[in-house]
């Protein structure tokens, strides 16, 4: 079974230990270096429980941590719907080629409705491959790619509905 669970503050520090995989796994596209403790360390964590419009989850296969999401609210697009960003998204090698991504991405867009913006690096083709069957399939084909000035790649937006 695979779910998507509310961080509470409580368990941020095993966010923070995810996150220091996942931008472990993310060097290959993006080579950041550790600072002087060993660590990558993400500098908008605490911002999830300062701020208002930023949802963390952990995404669970039967019970297990398999990754984590990180969502935050843009403002509102011209229909004043709220805009959705996929700001981080992470799953285990161990749990990838077996729909757990999709499974949790497809959760998250059905809980929040709105308007979605989902960015990706030009050197990730993975990711790419990825949010574009993801999002082809959830959407149906209803989604576009843009790009923009102050972004190094493609960012597919779609309109979701709160499920």
């Amino acid at each position: 079974m695979i779910a998507i669970e509310k961080i509470e503050y409580e368990r941020k520090s095993v966010l923070r230990n995810l996150l220091e995989l996942y931008k472990y796994d993310f060097t290959e596209y993006d080579p950041e270096d550790v600072n002087e403790n060993g660590l990558y360390e993400y500098m908008y964590l605490d911002h999830y429980w300062t701020e208002e419009g930023r949802h963390p989850y952990f995404i669970r296969v039967n019970g297990k941590l398999a990754g984590f999401a990180l969502v935050r609210e843009l403002g509102t697009d011209d229909r004043n719907r709220t805009i959705y960003e996929m700001a981080e998204f992470f799953v285990m090698k161990k749990y990838r080629q077996q729909k757990v991504g999709q499974h949790a991405a497809t959760a998250l867009f059905n809980q929040f409705g709105g308007s979605w913006r989902v960015a990706q690096l030009e050197a990730n083709r993975p990711a790419q491959a990825f949010w574009a069957k993801t999002i082809g399939s959830y959407t149906k084909g209803a989604c576009q790619t843009i790009r923009e000035e102050q972004w190094e790649g493609p960012i597919l937006t779609f309109v979701t509905e709160a499920g």
